[in-house]
């Protein structure tokens, strides 16, 4: 037997979970996140998960074979700004780009609007007399004689990074090699990012910014996998380390150091993957992933078992909520949207001398109050609490006890401030306010990409996850939930989910029927040869990968581009005739009609290529056996929204509910990791995988 481990380190909690692959059987560890050094939590996890190998395992810790990992680090270091300085080297008279952005306001009518500033400083900016034209031609060579000046100024500017990104270099990056091979030569002390491999597509802003987004954290982030292989080495493990990224699929290590900012989604992208596991093994093709964990809440629309793909995000946000106040980075992600705060939140005053939660979080240290580890704020745990959503003497099934009375004081104390309110008021105001942001941002997500939320089944992960779903469900007209085995280390089941996947692409302005086909014909083939050497670095034969070809598109005279799936067809396939078909039926899908008389043109094209993907159906091991007829553990006194008072309702342990078991709510369903809470009338069971649906009534 073989097994594999994943581990995700989120803002309080880092999860694991221990799989045999052959058998889909897992195991679960779940401890408090290290801030400090997230390593030191993710060696307890993993020592909580070595701990409960089978007995009699050959090889002990060297049957772990594989480890894949998520992580918050790179967001986390961008946001508080904790990356090494860095140099970025542009074409000459492009060195206000970060600075000038896009110039759009994200908010016309704040007199008082700010930005966040930028990674590079004016003075940390060099430029070059280069120039590569939108075609890919030289209007101005590289001036060699200048490169050896160039690193005598990078060496005085004390700094550990160097970004290069010159004008066009997503159609031509020859001269951003020349530099970066020469300046590793002089300057072998410093990591190098250049914008044509980092995000080799058209808007230079947007480039430019990610290429010294990738630079800034690239250091800290080869420390931190170095450090991380020393510690499975530590531990007995001899296992590849795969990383988890934000399009969905798996990578190696190295490549992961090399390409930092593909990282940035690559927790919240395991929860929607964990999600589509569930839905696929019960049909269901329509879905509204949900995770919610200690610090943020989000979601994600997946069609026809596929979630949304977008090629550019912000981070660092001014305003959290509001488009157009971060920092943009060009990289494949799964399109998932912040739709709310997490189980850390804080809830405050806000300036009107309103009940306000979030964005800011107690995280791990010093936590909620109820932790009883000096936190002092009431936060959305301290209401789930109080509420009756978490029970105080088995969070964690047991391993951590909760103080009621801390939570009560910190909600009194708010209401203090808030005029005079009692705990049970401002702990369900907290709570309501939290699920109406999260649902109203869901129904927006949802119909911004022409659906009707009711037509979607709503699948719940993460820790705080399933505490919140189903009233979130049920404000956005959701009638069914599903709650999927081991809901609370979501993230983690979808890493071992998630196949291998590797993306490339190309910007290169052509009209349709000007497309130089030889010049297609060698960049196809340079990708593929390229993305199989990466799959083969974590076991992907050649034979085994899936490809796909995308193509962004638009009439000439537009800004607004259309991404035409071009399927796996491979280049004799296409044609100047079928580019313009599809083009023109997805046009005319999204926009009911063409432009008469328009010119198509390719803007980027995109490779893609991944493992097949396969559907697990994870089962717990070493579970007692369930009982033959559902038989309530206890009760607990929950807060009923429907009849605005507490009420007693009976509380079950899920691993005693048997496949078919059938529930009514009001009830709680309590595991280690999580806890269901359904407050409405409701039809609730277990399906045959374990997974606990949630059909509302009276909607």
């Amino acid at each position: 037997m073989t097994y594999q481990i994943a581990v995700d380190v989120g803002g309080t909690f880092t999860d694991g979970v221990m799989l045999e692959a052959a058998s889909d059987t897992i195991w679960v560890a779940k401890a408090l996140t290290t801030p400090a050094d997230p390593g030191q939590g993710i060696a307890r996890v993993i020592e909580m998960l070595l701990a409960q190998l089978p007995a009699g395992v050959v090889g002990g810790s060297r049957a772990v074979h594989r480890v894949v990992h998520g992580t918050t680090l790179i967001t986390n270091t961008l946001l508080e700004r904790k990356g090494v300085n860095t140099a970025l080297v542009v074409t000459a008279g492009t060195e206000d780009v970060l600075d000038i952005r896009r110039e759009t306001r994200y908010d016309t009518y704040d007199l008082e609007i700010s930005f966040p500033d930028p990674l590079v400083q004016r003075q940390q900016r060099f430029a070059v007399a280069e120039r590569i034209g939108p075609n890919g031609d030289i209007w101005q060579a590289l001036p060699e004689a200048d490169l050896q000046s160039l690193a005598d100024k990078l060496a005085r500017a004390d700094v550990a990074a160097v970004a290069v990104c010159f004008l066009h270099a997503c159609v031509d990056g020859r001269h951003e090699r020349r530099v970066r091979d020469f300046l590793q030569q002089a300057l072998p002390q410093h990591s190098f990012s250049i914008s044509s491999e980092v995000a080799a597509e058209i808007g230079e802003y947007e480039r430019m910014s990610t290429v010294a987004a990738n630079a800034y954290v690239q250091p800290i982030v080869e420390h931190y996998m170095n450090a991380l292989s020393r510690r499975l080495t530590e531990l007995g493990l001899e296992a590849r380390l795969d990383i988890m990224v934000s399009n969905g699929g798996f990578t190696q290590a190295e490549q992961a150091a090399r390409f930092p900012i593909r990282l940035l989604e690559s927790g919240p992208a395991g929860g929607v993957l964990s999600a589509i596991n569930c839905a696929a093994l019960h049909q269901v093709k329509n879905i509204l992933a949900f995770d919610m964990g200690g610090t943020t809440a989000k979601s994600c629309v997946a069609v026809d078992g596929v979630p949304a793909i977008t090629h550019t995000f912000e981070f660092a946000r001014v305003r959290r909520f509001r488009k157009g106040s971060g920092l943009p980075a060009v990289s494949p992600s799964i399109d998932l949207i912040e739709i709310g705060a997490g189980g850390g939140s804080i809830a405050r005053v806000s300036s009107m001398g309103l009940l306000q939660v979030g964005p800011d979080s107690a995280s791990a240290e010093p936590g909620p109050a109820c932790y009883d580890l000096g936190g002092k704020d009431a936060t959305v745990t301290d209401s789930d609490l109080f509420l009756g959503h978490l029970d105080a003497d088995n969070f964690l099934g047991g391993r951590m006890k909760l103080s009621l009375a801390k939570a009560e004081q910190a909600l009194a104390a708010l209401g203090q401030r808030l005029g005079g309110m009692n705990a049970e008021t401002v702990a369900w105001g907290i709570h309501d306010i939290v699920n109406e942001n999260m649902a109203a941002a869901a129904r927006t997500h949802i119909a911004e990409r022409g659906h009707d939320a009711r037509h979607f089944t709503l699948v719940t992960t993460g820790g705080a996850g399933p505490v919140h779903a189903v009233d979130v469900a049920r404000r956005l007209r959701i009638a069914r939930i599903l709650c999927p085995v081991a809901s609370g280390v979501g993230s983690c089941l979808g890493f071992l989910a998630a196949p291998g996947r590797a993306d490339q692409s190309w910007s290169k302005l052509e009209a349709v029927e000007r497309i130089d086909w030889n010049d297609l014909r060698q960049r196809l083939d340079v990708a593929r040869d390229a993305l199989a050497a990466d799959l083969s670095h974590v076991g992907v034969a050649a034979a085994d990968i899936q490809w796909r070809l995308c193509a962004e598109m638009r009439y000439q005279g537009q800004g607004a581009k259309v991404e035409v799936d071009l399927g796996d067809c491979s280049f004799e396939q296409l044609s100047q005739a079928m580019l313009q078909e599809v083009f023109l039926r997805e046009y005319i899908r999204l926009f009911k009609r063409p432009v008469p008389g328009g010119r198509p043109e390719v803007v980027t094209w995109r490779v893609v290529a991944q493992s097949q993907q396969r559907h697990r159906r994870y089962a717990f091991a070493q579970q007692a056996a369930p009982h033959a007829e559902a038989v309530a553990c206890g009760s607990r006194r929950l807060y009923l929204p429907g009849e605005k008072r507490f009420a007693s309702v009976p509380v079950y342990d899920r691993h005693a509910l048997a496949p078919g078991s059938k529930l009514a709510g009001p009830l709680v369903v309590v595991e280690p990791e999580s806890t269901l809470v359904v407050a409405y009338d409701a039809a609730v069971s277990v399906l045959g995988d374990g997974t606990l649906e949630v059909v509302l009534r009276g909607l």
